[in-house]
């Protein structure tokens, strides 16, 4: 056999490349469906649970991490006398999975199978920790500066929050799946633990709400601050065009070639100057009586 085998005295085999041959081998030797075997590498899959009579075939989603949020395919092959495992490249998952079945030495494979379920949804805690905090900072920054890079980042995110929620959604649905067998392929004595991955799927798609939510309220606080600030320059244009609306009634009433008074006085400027001023002055202190700045 010439897939790896992570754990030297369980019937694991891991195959990091789907394309290879190790594959071939492996579906021949246990005689895996040719459809799941396709599954294995037409990729990405949705998250899912297949039992057939003699193994249970799983997709599960890893996360990838940031700063865009992707995630990889992990497949597995369970049955009460080995384990596949299918994936694209290195897994850092799979490596503390090995890490733990080795130092605290696991005998059966499906308390195996667990492990490795465990191990995909912890990597997804770190990433909510970090949605989080991109959260929080977009609500403490999205009042000062409404702009539009804060507007994609927050689209952005959301997008990302959406891809999150139907992935976690997708595997809680395969714990689920593997929690309601009973006296099948995995041990009902591990239904506690298996439970246990199911209620931390169902709280990161809680958080994952959540932050949705916050996102939305600071969409609209964003759309708000626009708003304000538009109203704002409009406020400050229509002050500006209503002081200058005398002046341009003046200048052009003393503008016309006619006969006008103060035309033959040294002083007429002046004249036509305060009173220029005057309507200015009287024009911002009615904006100023009324409130209106």
């Amino acid at each position: 056999m010439s897939a790896q085998q992570p754990c030297p005295h369980l019937a694991w085999y891991d195959v990091p490349d789907p394309a290879s041959a190790e594959l071939d081998e492996l579906a021949r030797r246990f005689h895996l469906h040719e459809l799941q075997i396709e599954d294995c590498r037409h990729r990405p899959q949705r998250a899912k649970a297949e039992e057939y009579e003699h193994y249970i075939f799983c997709v599960l989603k890893t996360i990838v991490g940031r700063p865009e949020i992707s995630f990889d395919d992990l497949d597995i092959f369970y049955a009460k006398d080995f384990v596949v495992t299918v994936h694209q490249g290195p897994s850092a998952a799979l490596q503390k999975v090995a890490q733990r079945a080795t130092q605290d030495p696991v005998q059966r494979l499906d308390r195996l199978l667990y492990l490795l379920m465990d191990g995909v949804v912890d990597e997804y805690q770190p990433v909510l920790d970090q949605l989080s905090d991109d959260t929080s900072e977009i609500e403490s920054e999205v009042l000062e500066r409404p702009s539009p890079a804060m507007l994609r980042r927050i689209f952005a995110l959301k997008r990302e929050l959406i891809d999150f929620r139907r992935t976690a959604s997708g595997m809680r649905e395969v714990a689920n799946a593997i929690i309601r067998r009973e006296h099948g392929l995995v041990g009902d004595d591990l239904d506690p633990y298996f439970r246990d991955v199911y209620d931390h799927l169902v709280r990161t798609v809680e958080f994952i709400e959540s932050y949705r939510d916050l996102l939305t309220g600071s969409l609209d606080i964003y759309l708000s601050a626009v708003a304000n600030r538009t109203n704002e320059v409009m406020k400050i244009l229509t002050i500006w065009g209503t002081v200058a609306l005398p002046l341009v009634i003046i200048t052009g009433f003393f503008g016309m070639n006619l006969h006008l008074p103060w035309a033959a006085n040294s002083h007429g400027v002046w004249y036509t100057g305060g009173i220029m001023a005057l309507s200015t002055l009287s024009v911002l202190l009615y904006f100023r009586r009324k409130g209106w700045f």
